[in-house]
């Protein structure tokens, strides 16, 4: 039965899983002497792992992955983490371990647990901190992948909840911890005049492009058993997707956003086969890890429809992949053309747009058609930027570790929005569709043209 009491408002220990791994290297870390240098936080943190280690060796951990993320490992900040800083270590088979964790958690009553491991020891890891009382008014923060298809994501679903109560289950997906993504919200909800117009009397069709510049890389072992749909498509994309065209929410409530989030998921058609294209860079066979032969795909490109008033018959194309031309991400809303040609210019793009680049700068800008200088009633499409700014903000771990202390919710995935996001590319995950090669530094395979058609063509992001 899972636990049903909730977690009080501020957690007073944090324990993370995973303690030696890539991930507390990359990101816990960091975050962690973020939070101490920016917000003071001050609580045990005690790391968990099988390594075979000492705190001595943890410490020595923490500080090369501080130096190597621009910290300072002379400041006061570091030296806090340092003093803050408990290891146990062992088997998460072992109960001893779990009385040891229960030991170091001293007076703390309202932990929170990290589980920065692979999915397939969270029962293990969840169970044995529900039978040494260290889940007790406990939260738990689990990582990304939540399951491999919609039957694994419930089956995990079921097995936290056996544990800890939904509330207290923060999944996180560290794209809603940017400041771009969220400024998407913002804008949409902080300006009045864009709501008449957001909806399928003005909007001809939204484009999403999340582009990468770069293989694979030393991640050809876990890409072969994820490719581009699991990995990126099905979370990062859809969330922006959410985003964008979600209705406003309502009240000031945590679940006020995800509320709406899950109802606009919960209306996109699922994909069928017609709806995907698929493609593999050439040479992406021969990166270490990748096996002979693969047909996982590194590009994506889907066409989607809202089952809405608001957004029916506006198309929906979202592209993703590896080896593309630019590093990038960034959504285009195109309105639709005045509903007559005035000055007869009908080849004119002239409709309009909305752009949000997401990364790596933030912008928001507006596309408009103005009249070309002389005597002729001829245009041209401008862009007018509305606002730029680089490409630095709170890092999202340190954003969502800290919201995560605090019990809000808001940048966290629930457990109805991974069901609804898992049914839209259920039926198009694995090798239901064909994989075309394209050459790496292109846009992908030619197919992914004709997958948009005459509600192209592609607008292909291009760097500042």
């Amino acid at each position: 039965m899972a636990n049903g009491v909730d977690a009080p408002e501020h957690a007073d220990a944090l324990v993370f899983f995973g303690a030696t791994g890539d991930l507390a290297y990359k990101q816990i870390f960091p975050a962690l002497y973020g939070l101490i240098r920016d917000e003071g936080l001050s609580l045990p943190i005690i790391g968990v792992a099988k390594a075979g280690w000492g705190l001595d060796q943890l410490k020595g951990r923490a500080a090369d992955s501080v130096k190597a993320h621009g910290g300072d490992i002379k400041s006061e900040a570091f030296k806090k983490l340092l003093s803050l800083l408990r290891y146990v270590d062992g088997d998460y088979n072992d109960p001893k371990v779990f009385k040891q964790l229960r030991k170091e958690l001293g007076d703390a009553k309202a932990p929170l647990h990290y589980l920065a491991i692979p999915p397939a020891l969270f029962s293990v890891v969840a169970s044995q901190l529900a039978k040494s009382g260290c889940a007790d008014n406990a939260r738990l923060v689990v990582e990304k992948p939540f399951g491999r298809d919609r039957r694994s994501a419930n089956d995990l679903s079921r097995i936290l909840d056996q544990y800890f109560s939904e509330r207290n289950i923060f999944r996180i997906d560290h794209y809603l911890g940017k400041e771009p993504v969220q400024n998407i919200l913002y804008t949409r909800f902080a300006n009045s005049i864009y709501e008449p117009v957001w909806n399928r009397h003005f909007v001809r069709s939204i484009q999403i492009t999340m582009a990468e510049n770069f293989g694979v890389q030393d991640r050809g072992a876990f890409y072969d058993s994820a490719g581009a749909i699991r990995d990126v498509l099905q979370n990062h994309m859809l969330q922006i997707l959410a985003s964008l065209t979600m209705d406003p929410p309502t009240g000031q409530a945590h679940e006020a956003i995800r509320d709406r989030k899950a109802s606009l998921l919960k209306a996109v058609r699922a994909l069928d086969s017609d709806d995907i294209v698929r493609g593999q860079y050439t040479g992406y066979e021969k990166v270490p890890g990748v096996k002979p032969g693969s047909t996982v795909e590194t590009f994506a490109a889907a066409k989607l429809c809202i089952d809405s008033w608001r957004w029916e018959g506006v198309p929906i194309f979202i592209r993703t992949g590896k080896c593309l031309p630019v590093s990038i991400a960034e959504a285009v809303v195109q309105f639709k053309k005045p509903p007559r040609e005035t000055f007869g210019e009908i080849d004119s793009l002239g409709c309009g747009h909305m752009r949000f680049r997401i990364q790596p700068d933030v912008t928001i800008a507006f596309g408009t058609r103005v009249k070309v200088p002389g005597e002729r009633m001829i245009g041209e499409d401008v862009e007018l930027i509305l606002t730029r700014q680089p490409g630095v903000d709170k890092p999202p771990y340190q954003r969502l570790l800290g919201d995560a202390m605090e019990g809000i919710s808001d940048l966290f995935t629930r457990e109805d929005i991974v069901d609804a996001e898992w049914r839209i590319v259920n039926d198009v995950l694995g090798d239901v569709t064909p994989v075309y090669h394209y050459e790496p530094g292109t846009w992908g395979p030619s197919e992914g043209k004709q997958l948009i058609g005459r509600d192209g063509p592609w607008l292909d992001p291009k760097p500042v």
